[in-house]
């Protein structure tokens, strides 16, 4: 008996009392990892899928879909485009620090749009189970545009948790999370992070937070330039493997996830016809 009641201890001692309220997530688990990732060349949004394996495409600036083998579909920081190709996705989340996070007037047919901002400060709770896929958020808060400090609740961060990976989209995020928000955050296998340098987080900030996370996969986006991103490559290069295929998406599952950290620069496209 003992041997089991440590383990649990450890665990419930890494999360403060008042995190243990939230529902239950898988992310707390590290999982094992074995080297090498599926690349995906060419454009091939909804072609099968393998067993417990994700597509993650970069679309642009912010905006990723996720796919799972069932087939759902999920855009993140969703404008309101995703390509010439009609895709209706199953969930889309959105902040609305800037424009190029979301849009008034989302396609009418998408069944869950989540807002991940908060209404007058009050925090949003997402909790959205697809059955093969998990939608959930934590709140952070964003800089006032006009100067005039903090909007309270005005980002969050969004986490799928999808054949037993935990990916983590950070939005608009202005500031290091609180030691209340990584544990609420859990274990991120895969994480896809702003690098514009100081637009949202600077590159000190940033850096220091994915070194934290220790995230298996980290994905640039909202880069700003190759400028940015080169200055972003060059900070992670000392802790982190870098893998720069010009590719546009990966597939990714819990056994193919590297030994060491990587940062994967995906390639931003938006959606064509599928080819002939």
């Amino acid at each position: 008996m003992k041997r089991f009641l440590i383990p649990l201890l450890v665990l419930l001692l890494a999360f403060p009392a008042h995190s243990q309220s939230r529902r239950p997530s898988h992310c707390i688990a590290i999982a094992n990892a074995n080297p090498g990732f599926e690349y995906l060349h060419k454009a091939s949004f909804g072609e099968p899928l393998a067993d417990h394996t994700v597509r993650l495409s970069y679309i642009d600036h912010s905006t990723f879909l996720l796919e799972t083998q069932g087939g759902l579909v999920a855009a993140t920081d969703y404008t309101g485009f995703l390509g010439v190709r009609d895709v209706v996705p199953d969930v889309v989340t959105m902040n609305n620090a800037h424009d190029s996070h979301w849009t008034s007037f989302p396609d009418t047919r998408i069944p869950h749009v989540l807002e991940g901002w908060g209404l007058k400060g009050v925090a949003r709770d997402h909790h959205l189970d697809l059955g093969e896929m998990l939608v959930r958020n934590v709140s952070t808060n964003i800089r006032d545009r006009f100067g005039g400090g903090a909007v309270v609740n005005g980002n969050s961060i969004f986490v799928f948790e999808v054949a037993g990976l935990c990916i983590g989209h950070l939005g608009h995020l202005h500031h290091e999370p609180s030691p209340e928000q990584y544990a609420a955050l859990g274990r991120l296998d895969v994480v896809m992070a702003p690098v514009d340098g100081g637009l949202t987080l600077d590159r000190a900030t940033l850096t220091r937070m994915l070194r934290r996370l220790r995230s298996s996969v980290v994905i640039p986006m909202h880069g700003w330039g190759s400028f940015n991103l080169d200055a972003f490559l060059n900070d992670m290069g000392a802790d982190f493997e870098l893998d720069r295929k010009g590719v546009t998406s990966l597939e990714v599952s819990l056994n193919s996830l590297p030994k060491r950290p990587t940062v994967v620069v995906l390639e931003p496209r938006f959606l064509r016809e599928p080819e002939e």
